[in-house]
């Protein structure tokens, strides 16, 4: 047999053996599947809560000195003319703008006060955040029905090095953990719809490295 004719075989039966290992790899992970649908009173969506790094608009009406746009510091406050140190993380728009005006009372007659959210970025427990073989790891404000699409094109898709149908979701429902697979080699590469599940604010998506 001549050496060309030995590394073609060689090469073919490498090729082979890797699908194979490949394939098992999948099929290791024994985890179940994401869910495809969520209920929706699960994900929170409506009742979006202000969080650190987000920038609010705070109107008040007939009173323009006193409307303002400002960051929530990391300490989860703001502060707004005649108001300083307010905790805004954690609490609705209404329920600031509520407290805002309360604030208020000390210096004028029935304030009107609106507040916007206009730069998201979520409390972090209401974040989804992105490990391993993404191209841009990261954690990313929730949106409502974001899925599993979404926040890959969110963090630029995979690495050349990622085994994307490893990758696993990591999910919390009160003191409950749970672990789904997530088969983003099909859902990315394949173009399998069925792979793009819903995602929920605080889930964790892992990447591992691929072997090979």
């Amino acid at each position: 047999m001549s050496g060309e004719s030995f590394r073609a075989i060689a090469k073919f039966l490498w090729v082979g053996i890797a699908a194979v290992v490949l394939a098992a790899c999948s099929a290791s992970t024994g985890l179940p599947p994401a869910p495809e649908t969520i209920q929706s009173s699960a994900t929170g969506a409506a009742d979006y809560r202000v969080g650190p790094l987000d920038t609010v608009q705070v109107f008040v009406w007939n009173a323009p000195e006193f409307s303002v746009t400002v960051p929530v510091r990391p300490d989860g406050k703001i502060s707004t003319p005649l108001i300083q140190d307010l905790q805004a993380a954690g609490k609705t728009p209404s329920q600031l703008g509520d407290e805002i005006e309360q604030r208020l009372r000390q210096y004028m007659q029935d304030p009107v006060v609106t507040v916007i959210v206009s730069n998201f970025s979520g409390p972090f427990d209401q974040q989804i955040r992105v490990v391993g073989e993404a191209t841009e790891p990261r954690a990313i404000p929730y949106r409502a029905n974001m899925t599993l699409l979404d926040v890959m094109i969110e963090v630029g898709g995979l690495t050349d090095f990622a085994a994307g149908n490893r990758a696993v979701i990591v999910r919390r429902a009160g003191e409950q953990q749970q672990t789904y697979n997530a088969r983003l080699d099909d859902l990315l590469k394949e173009g399998d719809i069925s792979a793009n599940v819903p995602v929920m604010p605080g889930d964790v998506v892992i990447i591992p490295q691929s072997w090979f």
